[in-house]
């Protein structure tokens, strides 16, 4: 009975920490959606009934799709303990490779996206390759990532121009009608809610990644290997070919995401998706993604992104125009759950070390 109760020991001590990890994400999940529904319901409270109208969540939806895809893809690498900082130069390089293919070369849609996957493929692999095998310093690697895309979107074309390729054009038109959700305006006339193509792409990128995570082997080998490195490899994860995957997966959202956002502003211009790696890592860690891995929730993302354009909206509304206000109120935010991160970090050590003594 004495050496059933050692051995049964160790594995409910590893069951315990697993329940645990398990009640961090959703501790943070839990904060994350909580200030949504707050900011939400605050701004329909101070700045009036604009805010109660279903096109004004959608029109949030329509701009952030693209977002939202990127951060996806951000919090995979996170889970793993890594970062990529090179999505928003990836969904540039896509919208202006993807425009001139469509409007120089006579293209047709089909094969933009095909160019799209392709170019976030290519990135994911060439970067996880170089983190996951030859060890390099993932911040490192997708900086110079970041520069790269950025230098080849202005070396593919350095002007500015709207896609008048008709297909392309019908398909970025194209709206999803949300009946019953319509609302009046001041002329009397009811306007249909809608939302875009994008949106849909979005909430299906949502639905597999949480699925991957949360049913999978191989998400619960990211946050095993985001949590404790050294304990993966004793439990016979592959820890290289995870973080590899993980790499690969996150290139894979931002040809995907790269696309929907090209199709979201039907341009090319270097300027494009400019700060949108610094959003979608904001965004993930609203969401509850830690910095350090292990912890992490796509429903959370989703939700961190929203909060996001949330408070740029209310800032908007107030009257605060200037570009600084924005960057403000993201700031302080983002330090507000940096620091609910960190009392759950301190909270999570000092139970691991009551669990060792």
């Amino acid at each position: 009975m004495a050496k059933t109760d050692k051995k049964a020991a160790p594995a409910g001590k590893g069951l315990a920490n697993k329940l645990q990890n398990a009640s961090d994400t959703n501790l943070l999940l839990s904060i994350t959606v909580i200030v949504f529904f707050l900011m939400y319901i605050g701004a329909i409270i101070f700045q009036g009934s604009g805010f109660l109208k279903p096109q004004t969540f959608f029109n949030i939806l329509n701009n952030n799709a693209a977002l939202i895809i990127l951060a996806c893809g951000l919090s995979l690498v996170m889970i793993t303990g890594g970062i990529d900082i090179s999505v928003g130069g990836i969904a540039a390089l896509i919208s202006m490779c993807c425009a001139v293919y469509l409007d120089y070369k006579g293209g047709n849609v089909f094969v933009a996206v095909l160019i799209a996957l392709a170019i976030g493929l290519a990135f994911g692999l060439f970067q996880g390759f170089l983190v996951a095998y030859l060890d390099i310093q993932p911040f490192i690697v997708t900086l110079a990532g970041m520069f790269f895309a950025r230098g080849m979107t202005t070396i593919v074309n350095t002007k500015p121009f709207n896609v008048e390729n008709e297909a392309f054009k019908a398909l970025k038109m194209t709206r999803v009608i949300m009946p019953g959700m319509g609302s009046v305006n001041k002329k009397g006339v009811y306007i249909d809610a809608y939302i875009e193509i994008g949106v849909i792409v979005a909430i299906l990128v949502v639905i597999v990644m949480f699925c991957l995570l949360r049913w999978t082997k191989l998400g619960r080998s990211f946050y095993a290997v985001g949590g404790n490195m050294q304990s993966a490899l004793m439990l016979g994860i592959n820890v290289k070919r995870t973080k590899f995957i993980s790499h690969i997966l996150c290139g894979l959202l931002a040809g995907i995401g790269g696309f929907v956002y090209f199709l979201h502003v039907g341009s090319g211009s270097a300027s494009h998706a400019s700060g949108a790696e610094m959003d979608a890592i904001a965004s993930s860690i609203i969401g509850g993604t830690m910095l350090t891995g292990g912890v992490g929730n796509i429903v959370g993302t989703f939700f961190g992104v929203l909060s996001l354009s949330t408070i740029q909206n209310i800032v908007s509304s107030a009257g605060l125009d200037e570009a600084w206000w924005t960057g403000i109120t993201r700031a302080v935010m983002l330090c507000l759950f940096l620091v609910v991160q960190s009392v759950v970090m301190s909270a999570r050590k000092k139970r691991m070390a009551e669990a060792k003594n």
